[in-house]
């Protein structure tokens, strides 16, 4: 095997042309090759010049590909980006945490991949680099099915783009145990309350369908709510998901779990709300 580790976008497409596999934290390329025989050629692209670190202009912020979930929770960022910083914290172990990257999580595109449900609640928007230049896709877009994705031949995700928001932001999941567990089913939230009732709400759920998904129906039964109405509002708003059976857990339970957990979610970004 001969790993390239190119410094510059374009030298980075020249080689991906050529055949190479890309390589930024290794957290889901190596487990994923088992007792198989590595790639031929891989293209580590974490020294790639502009793909790892996260920056602020004209309202947007821009994190780059291979910045790693450690950087999110060392990062100065604003209340609606706590659940994507809680979200990282259960990323695997610390050791997976310091290696793996933004753009490995969204293009492994697992339904349990902890980091999108707080990305879709973020309204963030996927950067893509290829030879024919760069081009932006929604990430509700991006993901289209268990391990499957937007991303084209030649393509590399340089970073993720998140427009300037208000609000609170919190992040739970339920697995069978506390830590390196995946999810059972995981909830991401944005909640914009500042007099203590819901003026915007964005609730994403992981794990319960093929893809993480936004729900815009239980988002707009929620404007207007106050801490005391979630319980009510997250037992009989309508909520479209798709949960399987698996090892985990069943259907059934992930269908009715995932409601006590909505409103778990939601009731802790605005009890912060309240303290900011």
């Amino acid at each position: 095997m001969t790993l390239h580790r190119p410094e510059s976008l374009d030298a980075a497409l020249a080689l991906l042309a050529q055949g190479g596999v890309l390589l930024a934290g290794g957290t889901d390329v190596y487990p994923a090759l088992r007792d198989g025989a590595p790639p031929a050629q891989m293209i580590d692209v974490t020294r790639v010049d502009g793909l790892r670190g996260i920056t602020r202009k004209d309202g947007l912020w821009r994190i780059g590909g291979a910045t790693t979930w450690t950087d999110i929770l060392r990062a100065d960022l604003p209340d609606c980006f706590n659940g994507l910083k809680l979200a990282a914290r259960e990323v695997g172990s610390v050791q997976i945490q310091n290696a793996g990257t933004v753009a490995g999580n969204i293009c492994n595109a697992s339904p349990a991949a902890d980091g999108v449900p707080p990305l879709l609640t973020l309204n963030a928007e996927v950067e893509i680099a290829g030879a024919r230049g760069v081009r932006h896709v929604p990430l509700a877009g991006f993901i289209t099915g268990p391990r499957q994705t937007d991303l084209r031949a030649g393509e590399i995700v340089t970073a993720l783009r998140i427009p300037d928001a208000p609000g609170q932001a919190a992040f739970q999941k339920l697995g069978a145990r506390k830590y390196l567990v995946i999810s059972i089913a995981m909830v991401a939230v944005v909640v914009d309350a500042p007099d203590g009732r819901i003026d915007r709400a964005a609730v994403a759920v992981g794990a319960c369908s093929p893809v993480a998904r936004r729900l815009p129906a239980l988002e707009a039964a929620l404007v207007g709510a106050s801490a005391n109405d979630l319980s009510s509002i997250c037992a009989t708003a309508p909520i479209d998901l798709s949960p399987i059976d698996d090892v985990r857990a069943s259907a059934a339970y992930r269908h009715e779990a995932v409601r006590t957990l909505i409103s778990r979610t939601l009731l802790q970004a605005m009890e912060a709300s309240h303290v900011a």
